[in-house]
Parts: C-alpha cells; structure tokens; sequence
C-alpha cells in the first residue's frame, strides 16, 4: 500500500469536513514557528545538521505514535513536498493506514525552472497560525515520549 499524495486544497477540504484529521507539519521547529497551517501539529522527520544539511529525526515515529493512533487521518506536510513524502514512507511501515503526504505543502513545491508544480497552504491564502504551545509545538510533543 503506497501513501496517497494530495494538494493543499484537497487536504484543506477534508480537515474542513472531517474533525478526525490531522496536518502533520514535518518541517523544523524554526520553520513551523515562523509560520504553518491552523491547526496543524509539528514533528519533524529531521532536525538541521551542520554536517549533513539534515538529518533525520531518530524520534519521529515514536512521538507521533506518542499522539495518534495507527487509524488517524493524517495529511504529512513539509515546505514543498519531498520531507513529507519520506515521513509517510515512515509512518506507512510503522504501520498507520490513513496517510496523506500532501504536495506543495507550506510554501509550494516549484520545477527547477521556478514554475509553480503545487501551490503552497501560504500562496492559497489559506489560514495560517505562529502558535507553538502545548499539544502543538514539538518540544511539548516530545516531552511525552522521553
């Protein structure tokens, strides 16, 4: 079973509708701080490295199993798209089943030429939230599972 790719609008829609989603922003902290879509939860599959550029975050699927079940409706987000795409591929092999990667995520996903493939939650004006508190913020999160 592959993970679904959907656009922004498409996981927007749904979290409308259905009260048992969630948006997973998989991006850093820094990110997610300085902006990320309302209502969304952050766990980043990788932490900055000075070394590597990225590395991946040993955690990751231990702290969303920390929050929510295998049968949650998750839609996994990132800056563009690759980030959320490799956390589905994890959450998939630990095993949830309802898992969105969502294409374009926060800030769109573009062609090496600069075209616009997938508009971002930010460019579609869709609300957008700075809160990273309890229940919501990662370290909160992860303070649960240490």
């Amino acid at each position: 079973m592959a993970f679904k790719k959907i656009t922004v609008q498409e996981a927007y829609d749904v979290l409308q509708k259905q009260a048992d989603g969630v948006y997973l922003d998989v991006r850093t902290v820094r990110e997610f701080t300085a902006g990320h879509p309302a209502g969304a939860v952050n766990i980043p599959v990788a932490f900055p490295d000075p070394a590597r550029g990225m590395a991946l975050n040993p955690d990751f699927v231990k702290v969303v199993e920390a929050h929510f079940s295998k049968d949650k409706k998750l839609f996994v987000g990132c800056q563009a798209g690759p980030r959320a795409d490799a956390a589905a591929r994890l959450l998939e092999e630990a095993g949830y089943q309802e898992v969105a990667s969502v294409q374009g995520g926060f800030g769109g996903m573009r062609d090496p030429s600069g075209q616009v493939l997938f508009p971002g939650w930010s460019s579609l004006g869709l609300p957008v939230s700075q809160e990273n508190g309890a229940g919501v913020g990662y370290e909160s999160l992860a303070s649960k599972v240490k």
